[in-house]
């Protein structure tokens, strides 16, 4: 066993199994041994590439739905422009990049980032240094007297969450506990308060819920509230509700085992946008229709971004293009939920 390995075997033989959701916290936050604490997962060297690190397109095209919304406001003098789990920096640049054109935008934007990587936040100081970024660990930090924009992409598919499983007329919960010294799955019963509200569940149905997730959004559209902004949400995964497992482990750009090479595996789990979606309607905020990326992305001008390119000479363009909207590839698999307040 690695040491957060060890670190876990010995907190669950003491305090008994632990949920999915706190398994999850501990492999990917741990402040020592946390897999997103303790490197650079991102790009061909690392474990997976996310779309701002395949093409500029992609942030370009974030950055035109950022310059819209900002003169949708009003366009404000001074604004909170804050992305969520930024990676390298790549996504913000280019954004910022390509609203340098929209008069005043770069001048009223002050650029904040949520990041816990110690590693990672130094190289966005480097991407980002003409920007004079500002830190945050989570929500609660940024300044709430601004109008804000924010960004989150693949952020909300690595917030923890748990499952249950429908068991001989009932659900019970997966846990993480051990056997014969390893990590192991098994189960207990579940309060009822837990059990989804959906559905004819079969026997072994899989059930899978984030408060997490749900607490994201809630403080995202409570800030959005208190001085108007909006939120541009993009995440693999499903538009309604449903049974199904998964949980997934990543590394090396391959799938992996869960529970194994604990801190040094991604460990994520494909985003249930509904219940999202209830939350911010309760919290009074108007949600566009959710969107798959490819029809967002053709709907915001990437298809004529490419042909500029191309006819500039950029190589590869045609690829990165299917790469980010063919249904084949990221196209459907991800969707983009648009939240608004005051405008």
């Amino acid at each position: 066993m690695n040491s957060l390995e060890t670190i876990i075997h010995n907190q669950i033989m003491q305090h008994g199994p632990m949920d999915i959701g706190q398994f999850m916290a501990m492999a990917l936050s741990h402040p020592k041994h946390g897999y997103y604490v303790s490197r650079d997962p991102i790009g061909s060297a690392g474990d997976f590439v996310t779309a701002p690190e395949i093409s500029q397109m992609f942030g370009e095209v974030v950055g035109a739905w950022a310059a819209h919304s900002w003169v949708q406001m009003g366009a404000p003098e001074a604004f909170v422009l804050l992305e969520c789990g930024p990676g390298r920096g790549t996504l913000m640049a280019d954004v910022m990049r390509a609203c340098a054109g929209i008069d005043g935008f770069c001048d009223a934007a002050q650029v904040h980032l949520i990041e816990v990587s110690p590693e990672l936040r130094a190289k966005q100081g480097e991407v980002l240094a003409g920007y004079d970024p500002i830190w945050h660990d989570g929500l609660g930090g940024v300044s709430d007297d601004l109008p804000i924009l924010v960004i989150a992409n693949e952020f909300m598919d690595a917030l923890p969450f748990r499952q249950l499983i429908y068991l001989d007329g009932a659900w019970h919960e997966r846990v993480v506990s051990v056997k014969e010294d390893a990590l192991v799955f098994t189960t207990r019963p579940a309060p009822e308060v837990l059990w989804p509200q959906f559905g004819s569940p079969h026997f072994g149905g899989i059930y899978e819920f984030s408060a997490p997730r749900l607490n994201f959004v809630d403080a995202v559209c409570a800030r959005l509230k208190a001085h108007h902004g909006a939120a541009l949400l993009i995440d693999y995964g499903h538009a309604s509700s449903a049974f199904g497992d998964t949980f997934q482990a990543v590394k090396g750009h391959e799938f992996a085992d869960v529970l194994s090479n604990v801190g040094d595996v991604d460990l994520t789990s494909h985003v249930d946008f509904e219940p999202l979606y209830e939350v911010a309607k309760t919290q009074g905020c108007i949600a566009q229709p959710l969107m798959e990326q490819g029809d967002f992305l053709r709907i915001m001008g990437i298809e004529a971004r490419a042909a500029y390119l191309a006819q500039k000479g950029a190589k590869g363009i045609e690829a990165d293009l299917m790469r980010l909207i063919d249904v084949g590839e990221m196209g459907a698999l991800f969707k983009v939920m648009d939240v608004r307040y005051g405008f």
